[in-house]
């Protein structure tokens, strides 16, 4: 009897390549909210009002491109897929939904604060002919950078539970057992 994939199962293969693909786009996502919190951010800390406001909006106008957006929105549907993938699976499937649900806080997390942080910054006007820049960055910057650091945590949680997933399906059968080398040689020795 020959066993085919029904239509409905993905194989074995797709569900490593989708887990591994939502990994990736997850590390991605994550390391980028990481480079922010430990350098952009303290190094743009350092510069004046002007400076900061007008360096952070241009930031804010460049990430907005399909490199940036295919990662952070690929982790989210990636991982998704790969949850509906393993819905069968019950070792993998938690970790998987657990990795889902971690980057969708971070996911709004970014959309309901961030990025209409990001948007107050852009409103504010020209940084050259604003009348008190100092206020604008004070109402942008600690606030921007604390909620980045949450977000960079979750999108790591996510990868680590991401990463975790393939090892939840291996089970142990029952006790350990002696390799086959090893029993042999003791029943030799039993029988002298």
């Amino acid at each position: 009897m020959t066993i085919t994939n029904r239509p409905d199962r993905p194989t074995p293969a797709s569900r490593r390549l989708v887990l591994g693909a939502a990994a990736v786009t997850t590390g991605l996502t994550a390391g980028t909210f990481y480079a922010f919190s430990c350098a952009v951010m303290p190094a743009l800390g350092r510069s004046d009002d002007r400076t900061f406001i007008a360096v952070m909006r241009d930031i804010n106008d460049v990430i907005e491109n399909p490199v940036f957006f295919a990662g952070f929105f690929g982790a989210l549907l990636l991982t998704a897929v790969a949850a509906w993938q393993h819905r069968r699976s019950p070792g993998p499937r938690g970790w998987i939904v657990a990795a889902l649900v971690v980057y969708a806080v971070a996911f709004l997390l970014t959309s309901g604060v961030n990025v209409p942080l990001n948007n107050a910054l852009a409103d504010a006007g020209d940084p050259a002919r604003l009348a008190d820049p100092a206020t604008v960055r004070d109402r942008f910057e600690d606030a921007w950078n604390a909620w980045n650091t949450v977000r960079a945590l979750l999108c790591t949680a996510a990868l680590a539970l991401l990463l975790r997933a393939p090892y939840a399906g291996a089970r142990r059968s029952g006790p350990a057992q002696e390799p086959a080398y090893l029993a042999s040689a003791a029943g030799s020795r039993a029988s002298r």
